[in-house]
């Protein structure tokens, strides 16, 4: 599982906008879908809501891929 950093500038990213911005989906249908279908995790859990808003220390992971926001 590769794991990264991504910086955000403001105080949180929903989780949809996050998954399109690191190149991981294509859109945000498809983020959305990866999410509904239970796809993505969030610090460890299983997250089904598209704006949950992720936040600097949050950890997403999808698809063998893990991410650590930061700001």
């Amino acid at each position: 599982m590769s794991l990264s950093t991504f910086k955000i500038k403001e105080e949180f990213i929903h989780l949809n906008q996050l998954l399109k911005a690191l190149g991981w989906v294509d859109n945000g249908g498809d983020a959305n879908t990866a999410i509904i279908n239970n796809e993505v995790q969030v610090n460890g859990k299983t997250e089904t809501r598209k704006r949950n808003k992720i936040r600097a220390g949050d950890c997403v992971e999808f698809n063998k891929q893990k991410v650590v926001v930061e700001n």
